[in-house]
């Protein structure tokens, strides 16, 4: 039967770069792949010829003399000096693109990236604290456990400190192939598990690991002005890294509790101040608390009613890293006195005769609502 042309197989134009002969071969071998294709038995046929025409065209040589001399070229040991094409490892043909397909996903193909050093995971650590010390800024001494370098094999994992030898069945790459049919597949290595080495004396203390777990005090700055979510970051303060790797980083996330005065948003505090009817209505002075512990006395002006707002400037939340400080904002809750005596009553009902002119609010808003009675009254 004739052989087909090669680049026909494939789908390409004689001068096709490298990539477009990878990114064809690809698409074809994926599309004819037998166990794809088990209802047509023709497939199996095609997926050998489509096989044949990459490993012929990706290799310069005898693409060369495949484009003088066509399939004769391989024919009785033609001009081309190749043999036949069929010859040669189609799985190695496939190993090329399955490796560029999947081989970030095996830990960087089969150039020994197994044994690369690798990094130690980062940590986190919740750290509660009080509006007062979020205000202030504290030192404050944090127990986080961790794996770190064994000291007794110094993080090797081998008895003695000593180094691990070259595992003998991947020979040290960390991953080990075998054929399957057409394919070359490849997998991580089961004697070393990837690493490319083995320790055949492992270490007492942490069987072969070369870490081991353990509790450490450390100390955490923390700045005043912080806020909920706010990540202080410690370098090098997590778990160790493998095979001589960096170690990781451990963050602090901070968790500013709820105070039983204050309100925080942002830099500003809120603070909502009860002052009593007679004081609201005459005016006079009141005494407030401010965060660093202080106090502060406040003018209520007279006819103050509820909900007035008061700012003391400067008297919020430090801004983190910064010399500007938020604000103090007072809501004022006008109390309606309790439990009165029969004297007050009677006080107040006196009063009440008196002041018809003296809220001018109530009066406004019953005006408006018998107007509207009247209205629909009409």
């Amino acid at each position: 039967m004739a052989k087909h042309d090669y680049y026909d197989l494939l789908g390409v134009q004689k001068n096709a770069s490298e990539q477009e002969l990878k990114k064809a071969y690809r698409k074809k071998a994926m599309e004819l792949h037998p166990d794809r294709n088990k209802d047509k038995p023709e497939a199996e046929a095609q997926f050998k010829e489509v096989n044949e025409a990459y490993d012929v065209l990706k290799d310069g040589d005898k693409k060369a003399a495949y484009d003088r001399y066509g399939h004769a070229a391989f024919e009785n040991g033609g001009p081309g000096g190749g043999g036949h094409p069929g010859s040669g490892d189609f799985g190695s043909a496939f190993s090329d693109v399955f490796d560029d397909l999947f081989g970030d996903f095996m830990g960087g193909g089969r150039r020994g990236g197994s044994q690369q050093a690798k990094r130690g995971s980062d940590l986190r650590y919740n750290l509660n604290i009080t509006l007062e010390e979020a205000f202030t800024g504290k030192q404050k001494n944090v127990s986080v456990s961790s794996s770190v370098a064994c000291d007794k094999c110094k993080g090797s994992g081998a008895k003695g400190g000593a180094e691990p030898s070259t595992c003998p069945t991947c020979s040290g790459i960390g991953k080990v192939r075998a054929q399957q049919g057409f394919f070359t597949v490849e997998r991580t290595c089961p004697t070393c598990t990837g690493r490319g080495q083995i320790i055949t004396n492992p270490c007492t203390t942490c069987t072969g690991s070369g870490l081991q777990q353990r509790e450490r005090s450390l100390g955490v700055n923390i700045p005043a002005g912080v806020e909920t979510g706010t990540r202080i970051r410690l370098a090098g303060e997590g778990e160790a890294g493998m095979r001589g790797g960096p170690t990781g980083d451990l963050y602090i996330f901070i968790e500013v509790g709820d105070h039983e005065i204050f309100e925080r948003e942002g830099p500003n505090l809120f603070c909502r101040v009860p002052v009593s009817m007679t004081k609201a209505a005459l005016g006079g002075e009141i005494e407030v608390p401010t965060i660093d512990g202080g106090k502060s006395r406040v003018k209520v002006p007279a006819g103050s009613q509820s909900s007035k707002q008061m700012r003391l400037k400067g008297k919020g939340m430090p801004a983190i890293r910064s010399s500007q400080s938020g604000d103090l904002f007072l809501e004022l809750a006008i109390e309606t006195p309790v439990n009165l005596s029969s004297e007050q009553k009677d006080l107040l009902k006196e009063f009440e005769k008196l002041s018809e002119n003296n809220s001018p609010e109530s009066n406004d808003f019953f005006g408006k609502v018998k107007s509207f009675w009247d209205q629909m009254k009409g």
